[in-house]
């Protein structure tokens, strides 16, 4: 409110008894109305609720760190405890409008159009992650669609799910003829086609193991074969009928004109993340899939100078297969044989080989050890990397076009060393030694982690039984033995490794297990209402270490977690507590506190609180769902 500058006290006395009864009005009006916003701009259409609390924690919204001139010290940070901050807890926060029940904010496209960033289509950069700025973010919760209902439980999942939870027919019109996926009534079904496999996904991976020669055309080749990248994956069939056969997938699309892809895969239960071959390494490390896989995923592989089939190069082990069904490999006519024949002289000058060529399908392999990188002509293009190029240095890094050569460990044993899965999973990885861990470390963090697993589902065992959840997520999985200990139980766990902590994602991918780097000051590359469960040890007291702003990291998480999801939160007395003050405005509510003697561990001040998001919906949602 402006100054006035009347010197008749009448005036400015009425000034103000205007100014207060339209505060008052429209206090009442958004009361009222619930917190639903429908502003055409995109950048406002959420109410920046709790401004004032969130400059007071060194708040960025999930798009980046925010420089902060003169933070505040610690003990005034610490989730707002100190006598005074009582008056910063939420009652309630917004909710977005139903316009936004999709958002993934780092690879929103109306973002990129207001921001008019000068992206380089051609390249994909579009498709990559750009993360909103703190003027630009959403401190509201993402409603459900109407008519949204609890997922339809694994195994059956895989075949179908609700209509209503995702309401995108379009990819059952345009790919009608390939069996993606068929409208019955209130479910969408999935018969297990794909663009290449109109007949089922089970008889074309059949059919790679026999041109594989694998015994029995099993496609796991007795447990060697345990991890494989599946890009432009489409709903992930392929990656879903790779499961019954101890196979896991990482199945990645962008969020392109076939925007629902792998929200689809999601909510059938599959392992699947957002992502591009574009500019930036995938962020995985190297030497992580026994399999790349391709079925007409339009991609081009020779631009560049034949970069991106250089990334798949990195992160396929010695001895890997990238698998191609696409015209390329087997049309006759001029353009594709042009396309066929610079592919085959590029992939020959990497050191590829041809292990298989079948019908419209060919299956490349992988040298198993720097020998013939050795062996090439000086000059021979694509070039080896450079000697401090770091192939496991993943987040934000840029492409390169060059060949990623072998540690001296795999040159020596002709391979990657791993034990067959499953024995994998609990043998101690080779790639230990990167760290200076030692098998003893290892393992003594396995049994830990079994422990701490088992008194979970203990503390679970009122609200879940053997199918409630299926999609998890372990928000700082160190060497991966939180999702080992799960191995009995019929789930799947994204293990995200912190961006600027020791990189042991590759840990986690020797074991047979996936994963992806993240920096939680940031969106997670998913749709929302996609994991049933998640699991963050001492995550929420990172965020604040790295000046970033716990509540929204809370508001992240409830984004991403389903309705009737947990949390399980493992970590210190005053971060439950801040926690806590929350429960409301999220719609979550308690369902358990221990402290860590509970499962016999040595960390006896950490406290585990697991929490479950209520099912709500919005009062437009509801209107649209009678």
């Amino acid at each position: 409110m402006t100054r006035g500058r009347s010197s008749d006290g009448v005036q400015k006395k009425r000034l103000i008894t205007s100014v207060c009864a339209v505060t008052i009005f429209l206090g009442f009006l958004y009361v009222y109305y619930g917190s639903i916003f429908g502003s055409n701009n995109h950048g406002a259409s959420a109410l920046e609720y709790g401004s004032r609390s969130l400059r007071k924690l060194g708040s960025s919204y999930l798009g980046g760190d925010e420089d902060n001139d003169g933070k505040q010290d610690e003990s005034s940070m610490r989730f707002a405890l100190e006598d005074g901050e009582d008056e910063i807890r939420p009652k309630s926060f917004p909710v977005c409008d139903d316009r936004h029940s999709e958002l993934i904010p780092c690879l929103d496209r109306n973002l990129i159009y207001q921001m008019r960033l000068k992206l380089d289509l051609s390249l994909m950069e579009h498709y990559e992650r750009h993360c909103p700025l703190p003027e630009r973010r959403f401190n509201c919760l993402i409603p459900p669609p109407s008519g949204y209902k609890v997922p339809i439980k694994w195994p059956k999942s895989r075949d179908e799910v609700w209509k209503a939870n995702i309401p995108h027919t379009h990819l059952a019109h345009e790919k009608s003829d390939q069996n993606w996926m068929v409208v019955k009534g209130e479910k969408i079904v999935f018969p297990g086609g794909g663009t290449h496999f109109h007949y089922g996904a089970d008889k074309y991976i059949a059919s790679i193991a026999n041109m594989l020669n694998f015994s029995n055309n099993k496609i796991n080749n007795e447990g060697r074969l345990r991890t494989v990248l599946d890009v432009g994956c489409g709903v992930a069939s392929f990656g879903g009928y790779l499961l019954s056969s101890d196979v896991i997938t990482m199945s990645l699309a962008p969020n392109d004109v076939h925007q629902n892809q792998i929200q689809f895969a999601l909510e059938r239960g599959i392992p699947a993340y957002l992502g591009v071959l574009g500019t930036q390494r995938l962020p995985y490390p190297s030497r992580s899939f026994e399999l790349a896989h391709c079925s007409r995923c339009r991609i081009d592989w020779l631009q560049r100078d034949g970069i991106l089939l250089l990334e798949l190069d990195r992160l396929l082990r010695p001895g890997g297969y990238f698998a191609y069904s696409s015209p390329e490999a087997y049309a006759q006519d001029e353009e594709d044989l042009r396309i066929w024949k610079e592919m085959s002289a590029l992939v020959e000058r990497m050191c590829w080989r041809i292990a298989e060529k079948r019908n419209q399908t060919v299956i490349w392999q992988k040298p198993l050890t720097n020998d013939c990188y050795m062996e090439r002509e000086p000059g021979t293009q694509p070039p080896l990397c450079r000697s401090d190029d770091d192939p496991d240095k993943v987040w934000g890094v840029q492409m390169e076009a060059c060949i990623s050569p072998y540690s001296d460990h795999d040159h020596k044993v002709k391979g990657s060393g791993l034990a067959p899965w499953p024995s994998r999973l609990t043998a101690a990885p080779p790639r230990l030694a990167d760290f200076g861990y030692s098998n003893e470390m290892f393992e003594k963090d396995t049994e830990v982690w079994q422990g701490r697993v088992e008194n979970y589902w203990n503390l679970l065992s009122p609200k879940i039984s053997s199918n409630t959840v299926r999609n998890l997520m372990d928000m700082k999985a160190n060497m991966g033995s939180f999702g080992a200990a799960l191995k009995d139980k019929d789930v799947w766990v994204m293990n995200v490794v912190p961006e600027d902590g020791p990189n042991t994602l590759k840990l986690i991918y020797d074991r047979g297990l996936i994963g992806s780097v993240h920096n939680w000051c940031q969106a997670f590359s998913t749709y929302p209402r996609t994991y049933d469960l998640l699991h963050a040890w001492t995550i929420v007291s990172d965020i604040v270490r790295k000046d970033c702003s716990p509540e929204d990291l809370l508001i992240e998480m409830d984004r991403i977690l389903r309705p009737t999801g947990f949390v399980i939160f493992r970590d210190k007395q005053p971060v439950i507590d801040y926690i806590k003050k929350y429960l409301a405005a999220l719609h979550w509510e308690a369902v358990a506190t221990a402290d860590s003697s509970s499962d016999s561990d040595q960390d006896g001040d950490d406290i585990v609180f697991i929490i479950q998001k209520k099912v709500w919906l919005t009062s437009e949602s509801l209107r649209d769902s009678e």
